[in-house]
């Protein structure tokens, strides 16, 4: 093969590339329009046709499922400790040594 035809042919596959993207990227442009002109004329979602359940302020799907045991509304406030207290130093307890 000659280095002519080599070019000629270097030049059809580049130009068959080009135009298999121009059509692509205009394939891609007439869907997208579609979809917009059909987002456009669609029907909003309706209304559900049930009325919600109305449940109670403490509900706990994982203890109605038998997940986890079902604790009370209320806790106990013994049970936890007082997590945001922070030791007193020797100073603020009134043990100066100094003053012994």
């Amino acid at each position: 093969m000659t280095a002519r035809a080599e070019a000629v042919q270097r030049l059809q596959v580049g130009l068959a590339g080009i135009g298999t993207m121009v059509l692509l990227v205009g394939l891609a442009s007439i869907i997208g329009g579609q979809a917009d002109r059909n987002d456009k004329l669609a029907v909003p979602e309706a209304a559900p046709t049930t009325e919600p359940s109305v449940e109670g302020a403490q509900a706990n799907p994982l203890a109605d499922a038998g997940v986890v045991p079902d604790i009370g509304a209320q806790p106990n406030p013994s049970a936890s400790p007082n997590v945001g207290a922070l030791p007193r130093s020797a100073d603020e307890a009134g043990d100066d040594p100094a003053a012994r």
